[in-house]
């Protein structure tokens, strides 16, 4: 059998069924590469009491857990909620072809989250991603995800690749709105919701460069706001 398990945005933020599960698991496995996370890993495997095997990408691409939950239980822990990624989609698709029974245990992400702010969850349109630059590799297309959601008057969540620091990420996101035609001006910047380092800014992009931010962060560019949220964004600058 195999388990898809969300740990939510804490460390201790696995909920009770999920807990149960692991502690019967024979093998628990932890996927690391999407995003930075808030706590150690050894803070997790307090938590759960059990050994934690860490898998980057190739590993999990390589299906070799589904191999493994034709004879055991296994665990995949996956940060936040764990069908965002589409790696994961692939995994219980993968059991389905090899008839392999599966579970996914839902929790708390980013987009429930980012609620927080005071910016109105159904407002949101299509969510982006932000790459991390490399000297060949620029690219800005998530912008254009930005444009089609503000001709519709909706928020745009933008979430940043793993190990891209602040100070960058603005600037690539300065570069980036330049060639859309996109005016940036407020922004709001969330560090670790969910976590006892959760904060929440809504700057203008200028006065942001200067912060430092722990991970993991996301950026969110508002559209129109209501009056409402409006209201609660401006009282994170007091």
């Amino acid at each position: 059998m195999l388990y898809l398990i969300g740990l939510g945005l804490n460390a201790d933020g696995i909920s009770k069924y999920g807990l149960d599960v692991v502690k019967r698991c024979k093998r628990v496995y932890l996927e690391n590469y999407t995003v930075d996370f808030p706590y150690s890993e050894g803070e997790l495997r307090d938590v759960l009491g059990k050994k934690i095997i860490s898998l980057n990408r190739e590993e999990v691409e390589s299906l070799k857990i589904i191999d493994e939950a034709k004879k055991m239980d296994i665990s995949l822990l996956v940060y936040g909620s764990p069908l965002t990624a589409t790696t994961h989609i692939s995994l219980i698709e993968e059991a389905k072809k090899c008839k392999v029974g599966y579970k996914v245990i839902y929790n708390a992400s980013i987009l429930d989250a980012v609620a927080e702010t005071g910016l109105q969850i159904y407002k949101f349109g299509k969510i982006a991603s932000m790459p991390k630059w490399k000297e060949n590799f620029t690219p800005s297309s998530f912008m254009k995800i930005v444009q089609e959601n503000q001709s519709m008057k909706a928020h745009s969540l933008i979430l940043i690749d793993i190990g891209l620091g602040l100070q960058e990420a603005l600037e690539q996101l300065i570069i980036s709105a330049k060639e859309h035609d996109i005016n940036l001006r407020r922004i709001v910047l969330c560090q670790a919701l969910g976590t006892k380092y959760k904060k929440i800014f809504y700057e203008d992009i200028e006065e942001l460069k200067d912060y430092k931010i722990k991970s993991p962060y996301c950026i969110i560019i508002p559209s129109k706001l209501h009056f409402l949220e409006k209201e609660v964004l401006e009282e994170f600058n007091k």
